[in-house]
């Protein structure tokens, strides 16, 4: 069944019908986070033949596991510069200052990125959006590739632009898996995505070694190689997504959402609505105003971009700390890798957490493990295993803020606005992170790697008060 043919069966004009003949109110369609439920649109019991809505437990099921298995090659691509792309502009330029600027414009590329991503994504679907982020990220790699072949630092900085691409579709696919998902399962769906990245993201800081050897045979610097296999990495994402992300997750959900709407209107005796699509500014300006009218959605913003402050700003600076320190490429890249585990390999276990105990104690819970990091890595001084548990450390707080942030910021908006506070949380993020890895260059060359985790863990207040503050009107209102 193609997706334009699932899409048809649950326009308005073919109401669906409900496997027990149950004629709830349109409000009774709906669970508390805004979506359809699952009940009300398919058969339960699974896909009834042709003509009959799809089983949306079953393509939910199918989306997760897609999604996974694209994150895990992809992810290779994102991991496998991570510990060179610092090393290559400090070679280029011969400043260690300017080491920051390859995290910077890769985060100020998914900044950028994120929203037209977005957008792209709620017109033509996931499949499309999140292929196209591979793709131009794959085509960034391949420019710092040239740039490095021709010692054009300008030209790097481009690429790392366009790889920033890459992280802006990362950062998506987990919300391409709460697309269908249920209030009560989707922190889990969430972290699903989000973990399947670990595999990859582990593995390719790990190729700096096989890296310098590539490098050396295309005559690039040693921290070139790595780039190599970020472009394969990302086109088998392109791929993964392209061939198999069928049907299209976003799309089935808006077309299950116009049919529970029009069959609401249906038993209501009114005609249901032309669907009219305003402008895209007008829709990021609604969308916005929405956010900020919802306490939880605050709650959940502030830790997502707060949260990925403190991470991209420790993070950035630290395999150049560690080179500074006599540690090799692959001590970096083991590093680098034990980070990137903390942040994705934990990310199940936080998902469940967050559907049991609720998404607010997590995110604190997050913010104590980022002020356990910022003193473990600032004080190591030249231990270099100090500094790996505190990257570690870094890596799970990040994952408790992102995970619980994410399903919190999500079930609380409506779902016709989803789509665009999704693309503005992604690129307020990386604007954030692209600010805190610019600055974290030079904070290390005046106040060193310690001044610099100090400053990072001062980031954990305002998250802590924002998150407290919500959860204590909310056990007032109660």
């Amino acid at each position: 069944m193609t997706e334009a043919a699932d899409a048809q069966q649950l326009r308005p004009g073919g109401k669906p019908e409900r496997p027990d003949g149950d004629e709830r109110s349109h409000g009774d369609d709906r669970s508390d986070g805004g979506e359809i439920r699952i009940s009300a649109i398919a058969p339960a019991g699974g896909p009834g033949g042709p003509g009959t809505p799809p089983d949306l437990a079953a393509v939910q099921r199918r989306t997760v596991k897609v999604l996974m298995s694209a994150q895990v090659v992809a992810g290779i691509g994102m991991g496998s510069m991570l510990s060179s792309g610092g090393l290559l502009v400090e070679r280029l330029t011969g400043s260690e200052g300017a080491a920051g600027l390859a995290t910077t414009m890769t985060t100020l590329g998914a900044a950028l990125l994120s929203v037209p991503l977005a957008a792209l994504s709620r017109a033509r679907g996931r499949r499309t959006g999140l292929g196209v982020g591979w793709l131009v990220a794959a085509a960034g790699a391949l420019t710092v590739l040239a740039a490095a072949r021709l010692g054009w630092f300008p030209l790097m900085l481009a690429g790392m632009l366009l790889v920033g691409s890459g992280t802006a579709a990362n950062l998506q696919s987990r919300y391409a898996a709460a697309d269908l998902a249920t209030s009560a399962t989707r922190a889990r769906s969430l972290s699903l995505v989000v973990w399947s990245t670990t595999l990859g993201s582990v593995l390719g800081p790990n190729l700096s070694g096989p890296g310098e050897a590539v490098a050396r045979a295309l005559a690039l610097p040693e921290a070139a190689g790595t780039f190599v296999f970020s472009v394969a990495a990302f086109l088998a994402g392109w791929l993964v997504i392209r061939l198999r992300l069928r049907p299209d997750p976003l799309l089935l959900a808006a077309a299950a959402q116009a049919g529970a709407a029009a069959g609401s209107a249906e038993r209501e005796g009114n005609p249901a609505p032309a669907a009219r699509q305003p402008a895209f500014l007008a829709r990021m300006g609604t969308a916005m105003r929405h956010v900020a009218t919802r306490p939880a959605a605050l709650t959940g913003l502030t830790a997502l971009v707060i949260g990925h402050a403190v991470m991209v700003s420790v993070m950035t600076m630290t395999p150049v700390h560690l080179a500074h320190h006599g540690a090799s490429l692959s001590v970096v890249g083991f590093t680098i890798s034990l980070h990137i585990a903390g942040m994705y390999a934990l990310s199940p276990l936080v998902g469940w957490a967050a559907d049991r105990l609720g998404r607010v104690p997590v995110i604190l819970l997050g913010q104590a493990v980022y002020v356990l990091a910022t003193l473990l890595a600032g004080t190591s001084g030249g231990d270099r295993w100090a500094v790996t548990a505190g990257l570690f450390l870094l890596g799970a707080g990040w994952s408790c803020a992102t995970v619980a942030g994410s399903t919190l910021l999500t079930e609380s908006i409506d779902a016709e606005h989803r789509s665009e506070v999704q693309g503005v949380s992604d690129t307020l993020m990386n604007l954030v992170g692209a600010a805190g890895g610019a600055l974290s260059g030079g904070l290390v060359a005046f106040v060193g790697y310690g001044g610099l985790n100090a400053a990072a863990a001062v980031l954990v207040v305002p998250v802590s008060a924002c998150a407290l503050f919500f959860s204590l009107r909310t056990r007032s209102t109660r």
